[in-house]
């Protein structure tokens, strides 16, 4: 422990009050009441509190003072033309929502050099540049899966890595880094990708030694896809030669034995490491939106459990219940995501066995709507044809739950979902941007950490839209 970690935790010591789980990591024991107040509407009325947030304390972790709730910088709310100098982020929002955010015990903050168009790191540290470096925690990420698969030599390979690392403390403003991750560690290559990322040049060894140094104080991995690479990573931890602080990786109760999109349930990666106990951060608790926008059926069943609960707040609470998990990332642009998920976490009201079983029910029933498993993550981007993948996909999604794809004439609702589903496609997506404008070049499919097969799905949703035009489905 250096004295910089000392000081850190005696100033997370003297800040206010908070639930706050520790020990490996302890559970706060009892049931508090949730919100109840809302409109007409059905928005809440109440206070989003300020001093309620819910902490996760690890021994292994030094201890850090992390909020459940963590900030995931990847979308960031951006402005309709770029600046001058291609700074695609509305900087002036970014700084409300992080000053909120810090006001309600945020303290984890989890960004990427290539998120946001390359843009991320800077806005982050900007925002967070007025308040004491010791009050909150930066992660960010080894993000060379950018150039892998590209025949690069060896020493180009670690200087384009050692070029992200040395940015990330540029971008950041900082002479520390408190949980550096290899970034989307199982896609895009599998086995051969993170030999020839980390291990063929040496930068898993250089990382080591950053962190003996101080530099990096906690070292990890995000893990999406093939469960081979998942499993060596883990087996090298178990032989003592790399310890893992931490690991990232998707969870939430649609891919806890589902694995919509995935490789493998969450169920066994969670399971995994809590067995090692290693902490988890949860990434894609929401899967991008798609649990907190659910068909309207799924929403009514949640809400005749607990009507004043969102369904966001469901699928926040369930990544939560579990006892090693650290932080769960949410990517909130938007000022009322970020009150709602405030409420969800302060403090968190753990889920019962029964209500587990509840959402485990829940999913099997959203088994049987086909959405594209997309959760906007932008990786795919910029498609090299223009095309606007996510918002293809989000339509669709969208239309799947709302009731407005319509299996064919017959449909009592066909008229209605017909025109809904044509016309919001017209608005949300520029013609040119449209599924039938894919190649099928599939550029943009080795980047997907939910390996979608995109040029078949653009296909799939481009037959769909000429089948409603011609009246043909």
């Amino acid at each position: 422990m250096t004295a910089k970690n000392i000081n850190r935790r005696d100033f997370i010591k003297a800040l206010g009050t908070g639930t706050v789980v520790a020990g490996a990591a302890s559970l706060a024991g009892c049931r508090s009441k949730l919100p109840n107040e809302l409109d007409p509407a059905g928005h809440h009325t109440d206070e989003v509190p300020t001093d309620r947030m819910t902490y996760r304390q690890f021994e292994s972790l030094d201890n850090d003072r992390v909020s459940i709730l963590g900030y995931g910088c990847m979308r960031w709310p951006t402005l309709s033309q770029p600046e001058a100098d291609g700074n695609v982020i509305d900087q002036e929002q970014v700084n409300r929502l992080v000053d909120y955010a810090m006001a309600h015990g945020i303290t984890y903050y989890d960004t990427a050099p290539v998120y946001v168009q390359g843009w991320s790191e800077q806005a982050t540290a900007k925002a967070l540049k007025k308040y004491p470096r010791e009050s909150y925690y930066l992660a960010t990420k080894l993000s060379s899966h950018r150039f892998s698969g590209q025949g690069l030599p060896k020493e180009e390979m670690y200087r384009r890595s050692m070029d992200f690392y040395n940015n990330s403390f540029i971008n950041l403003q900082t002479d520390y880094i408190d949980y550096y991750l290899l970034h989307g560690c199982g896609f895009g290559g599998g086995m051969p990708s993170i030999a020839e990322r980390f291990f063929d040049t040496g930068i898993l060894d250089f990382l080591v030694k950053e962190r003996e140094a101080g530099r990096i104080r906690h070292l990890g991995f995000s893990f999406h896809g093939d469960v081979k690479v998942f499993d060596y990573l883990l087996e090298l931890h178990d032989e003592g030669k790399y310890h893992w602080d931490f690991v990232q990786i998707q969870m939430n109760y649609l891919d806890w034995r589902h694995a919509v999109g995935a490789s493998v349930p969450c169920e066994y990666l969670y399971h995994e490491l809590e067995r090692r106990q290693i902490p988890v951060v949860i990434m894609e608790p929401l899967l991008g939106g798609r649990l907190s926008n659910l068909p309207q059926h799924v929403v009514a069943r949640l809400k005749q459990r607990i009507p004043e609960n969102s369904a966001a707040s469901w699928a926040f609470r369930f990544a939560g219940s579990y006892p090693y998990v650290l932080a769960c990332l949410s990517g909130m642009t938007y000022m009322e995501h970020l009150q709602d998920n405030i409420r969800s976490f302060s403090p968190l009201v753990n889920l019962t066995d029964e209500e587990k079983n509840f959402l485990f029910e829940t999913a099997d029933i959203m088994q049987q709507y086909p959405t594209i498993p997309c959760n906007q993550c932008q990786y795919c981007m910029p498609c090299p044809y223009g095309l606007d993948i996510p918002a293809i996909f989000t339509h669709f999604n969208k239309c799947v739950n709302e009731g407005n794809v319509p299996e064919s004439q017959q449909d009592p609702n066909y008229r209605n979902a017909r025109r809904a589903f044509l016309v919001g496609y017209d608005r949300g997506v520029p013609r040119l941007r449209q599924a039938s404008h894919c190649t099928s070049c599939n550029q943009c499919s080795p980047h997907c950490p939910q390996m979608i097969n995109i040029p078949e799905q653009m296909q799939r949703v481009d037959n769909f839209v000429e089948a409603l035009k011609q009246n043909t489905l």
